[in-house]
């Protein structure tokens, strides 16, 4: 009985030795910095460190020092990101100016005095890019187009029934949704794509591991109403149309995206191609 418990005792003390090593191990990749952070009251507390901690580990802002410390893993991200979603959230830093809309859109109570250097400069990094990038660059419009693309290619290929190749397109659809780079929208569009990325990845990611066509078609539903979401918040630049199957899913229903008016039912293939209707119309 003694015996046993100094191995216990012992095994205890290398299962703590280990994670007390661990810990030191992910303690020496965490970065600690300051920055200066506009802001005036406990609700710009909870938004700037709310938009910080989409890119950092940890954040706290100081309402009495205007100071945002935060803690992140360099090998993940840098200042740089952290302080741009910042400054997308509507908070002027030390590093990015916050766009005037996302600034317009903060409560009366948050919408701290901004400098003349901020109001006025069209030189500094986030104006430059919130211009560049309204109504959308050239590279993340390239990448958007092809989110909707793969998208359809995923579409088409259930009007097809075929599983394989909704599969394929599927982890393609994944792999582009991962290239858009979210930081560098403007305000509305990083809204929207930030609100429904993380389903659209999971329902892309369902449908590219089956080759089950009745599984890939059940998480086409969400899917393509997510996808429809996106598109009116960041429009490509042709008209869409959500079309509707009343039949689907035991007659509750279920919607797809179209670029053509003419209906080709992804949920049923040839056995009812034409089944459904138009019930919106994007441009």
């Amino acid at each position: 009985m003694k015996n046993w418990k100094i191995k216990i005792t012992t095994l205890l003390a290398a299962i703590g030795l280990v994670s007390v090593s661990t810990l030191q191990a992910q303690n020496k990749n965490v970065v600690k910095e300051t920055y200066k952070v506009s802001g005036n009251c406990g609700m710009c507390k909870k938004t700037i460190e709310t938009a910080a901690t989409k890119k950092a580990s940890d954040a706290e802002w100081s309402e009495e020092k205007k100071e945002l410390k935060v803690s992140y893993d360099p090998g993940k991200t840098n200042a740089d990101e952290i302080l741009k979603a910042v400054a997308y959230s509507g908070y002027d830093n030390e590093k990015y100016f916050a766009p005037q809309a996302a600034y317009s859109k903060l409560p009366d109570c948050c919408q701290y005095e901004r400098s003349a250097k901020a109001l006025a400069s069209n030189k500094n990094a986030y104006n430059k890019t919130d211009k560049e990038q309204s109504p959308g660059s050239q590279q993340e419009k390239v990448a958007l187009e092809s989110v909707y693309a793969l998208y359809f290619s995923v579409k088409d290929a259930l009007v097809k029934t075929d599983a394989n190749t909704a599969s394929s397109k599927s982890k393609e659809l994944m792999n582009a949704l991962s290239m858009v780079k979210m930081e560098s929208l403007n305000a509305d569009q990083h809204k929207v794509f930030m609100k429904y990325v993380s389903n659209l990845k999971t329902d892309a990611v369902s449908i590219g591991e089956s080759k089950d066509i009745s599984k890939q078609r059940e998480h086409f539903t969400t899917l393509s109403q997510n996808m429809y979401e996106v598109m009116k918040g960041i429009k490509p630049s042709y008209t869409v149309y959500l079309d509707h199957c009343p039949m689907f899913n035991d007659g509750k229903g279920a919607n797809w995206v179209s670029k053509e008016s003419a209906i080709k039912n992804p949920y049923y293939g040839s056995q009812m191609m034409t089944c459904g209707k138009i019930s919106e119309t994007s441009k």
